[in-house]
């Protein structure tokens, strides 16, 4: 009979422990969740913009991600002045700005080559205007600080050097990450986008402008922009539309060009207002430009 006691004793101090342990495991990995989730206050870890290779920020945060063409207004200055096309070696201001606030609110950007994905340029990082900058895998990444992550934040700016060459045009892909502050990863929202800018014209003979032949216009029952142009070589084709203030508005790969006559047709989205637009158009290191009226 004392054995069967002694049993149901340990049996139930067995349970009690396990009990124990098991809260203990939870708690530690609800601390872990919560103050990694801090920790990204403060900066986001690098590679997480939505760029080949890269991961994005519903590794950390709950939901799918969104559209962000809308959401970011991405501007890369030259001074006071928005600009599309870059001079190689040349430093430039890139400021993102949110159109909706969150309790918190972070981003993360990159710059990469068109043509092999590598790292185009540089970044600095802006701590008076939060910004800092995290490396991996030899490639800068632009993100928040923890003083900027706030909705009280209005933009973010940062530094960035283009390539010593011409690697052609360079692709931003930019996240950011809506938070509502709750020390969770739920209930917040992810925005990705993405921002082509093309080589300053200038380095691009106009005898090799002239070859292309490009011919861009718009059709109002369609809402497409139809393109013609010829072209000697093969090259990656990618199609920008920026407005008159100098921001990119849409952005599109169209895949790869081919030698001789090319005709190519670029939906609009349909939230798109209607004014003056300028296409940029690229096929390869070339681009190309032209003027479209949108109704």
């Amino acid at each position: 009979m004392k054995k069967s006691y002694l049993l149901i004793a340990i049996g139930i101090t067995s349970i009690a422990f396990i009990g124990m342990q098991k809260s203990g495991v939870e708690k530690i990995e609800k601390y872990f969740a919560k103050n990694v989730h801090v920790k990204h206050a403060a900066g986001a870890l690098a590679g997480k913009t939505g760029a080949p290779g890269d991961a994005n920020c519903t590794q950390c945060h709950s939901g799918q991600t969104q559209d962000g063409t809308a959401q970011h207004t991405f501007t890369v200055l030259e001074g006071l002045n928005p600009i599309t096309n870059y001079v190689p070696g040349n430093t430039y201001n890139v400021s993102l700005q949110l159109a909706t606030h969150d309790v918190k609110e972070g981003f993360e950007a990159i710059v990469l080559d068109t043509q092999n994905d590598a790292m185009a340029g540089s970044f600095t990082g802006n701590n008076g205007v939060g910004t800092q900058i995290v490396s991996a895998g030899g490639k800068d990444y632009a993100t928040h600080t923890s003083g900027s992550n706030s909705s009280s934040n209005q933009f973010w700016i940062w530094e960035w050097t283009a390539p010593a060459t011409n690697v052609g045009p360079v692709k931003f892909y930019v996240a950011s990450a809506k938070a509502n502050g709750n020390g969770n990863n739920s209930g917040d929202v992810i925005f990705l986008s993405q921002h082509i800018l093309g080589v300053n014209t200038s380095s691009i003979t106009e005898n090799t402008q002239d070859n292309f032949n490009f011919i861009a216009g718009y059709s109002q029952e369609a809402n497409k922009v139809f393109l013609t142009f010829n072209t000697l070589t093969v090259g990656n084709m990618y199609f920008n539309l920026v407005d008159l203030t100098g921001k990119s508005v849409f952005t599109y790969d169209l895949g790869e060009s081919v030698i001789g006559e090319n005709d190519e047709q670029i939906a609009l989205p349909k939230s798109l207002e209607s004014g003056i637009y300028l296409v940029h158009f690229f096929v390869g290191n070339k681009a190309m430009s032209s003027q479209i009226m949108v109704k």
